[in-house]
């Protein structure tokens, strides 16, 4: 059944940083909604089962998952079932449900989400993971091994301590085999909405540095963008509804970078 369930998924694209709080799972969303307009099927698999975010921002965290024949049924995001998301957040009671578990169980669960979720036909499935480098990671990557996943987007933000996060992630894709197709910094400066200058709260250039240091790409930069936080808080289309906002360039490039590197011709 392994085999089958992921049979239809084209890439698989892992969301990864050594650091919580960098906008892993904002990363995910967005480049699922770049990839959706571009006319792909997407799926998002939500392995951070102590804070899974995707079903609030996509605005469906009080759906409910279904069994069919082939396993559990991903919840649609859209009416034409273009994004579907699989997540423990659907499994809980409650929203405030915390979970509470030990290692087994949680590599238990993440492979159940890899061999247990009738994804269909997808061209695209993006793995949000937790913060860190330990067991739902090492679980994820080894789940998926033999559907050989695309390789991994790294996020940071700019300033020296989250990069030296990032710097052991990117040691955990040499260790697992795992291709790095870049990275992402996040936060990267606010730029003012009356006056258009650009402040660079968290300092800048640590990410690009990071992935000239390591010989990977470097995705783009993202700012910090009111508009795009208050569209993740009500679960909107960022994609659609702001296309003139700042981090919007940025966003869609790095989706047109991916769209790129999987094309025909670039194989």
């Amino acid at each position: 059944p392994e085999r089958s369930n992921l049979a239809g998924v084209q890439h698989v694209l892992l969301v990864l940083s050594g650091k919580g709080g960098v906008g892993k799972s904002t990363v995910a969303t967005e480049l699922a909604l770049a990839l959706r307009l571009a006319g792909k099927r997407v799926g998002i698999l939500d392995v951070d089962l102590c804070g899974p975010s995707i079903p609030r921002m996509f605005r469906v965290q009080d759906s409910a998952v279904h069994q069919c024949d082939s396993g559990w049924v991903p919840v649609f995001a859209h009416q034409d079932k273009s994004i579907s998301l699989m997540s423990i957040g659907f499994l809980l009671e409650k929203p405030d449900d915390a979970v509470v578990w030990r290692g087994p169980k949680k590599n238990a669960l993440i492979k159940q989400f890899i061999s247990d979720v009738a994804w269909g036909e997808l061209d695209f499935l993006i793995v949000d993971t937790p913060p860190g480098t330990s067991d739902e990671h090492i679980s994820t990557v080894e789940a998926l091994r033999p559907h050989k996943p695309l390789g991994a987007i790294l996020v940071t933000t700019p300033q020296a301590v989250s990069v030296g996060d990032v710097r052991r992630e990117l040691t955990f894709c040499k260790k697992t085999g795992l291709r790095v197709l870049g990275i992402v910094e996040n936060m990267s400066g606010f730029v003012c909405p009356h006056c258009s200058e650009c402040t660079n709260i968290f300092s800048k250039g640590g990410g690009e540095e990071l992935a000239k240091h390591a010989g990977v790409p470097f995705l783009g930069s993202v700012p910090l963008d009111p508009q795009l936080s208050q569209s993740l808080e009500d679960g909107r289309d960022f994609i659609q509804e702001f296309p003139k906002s700042s981090a919007f360039p940025a966003l869609t490039h790095i989706a047109q970078q991916i769209l790129d590197g999987t094309s025909p011709q670039s194989s």
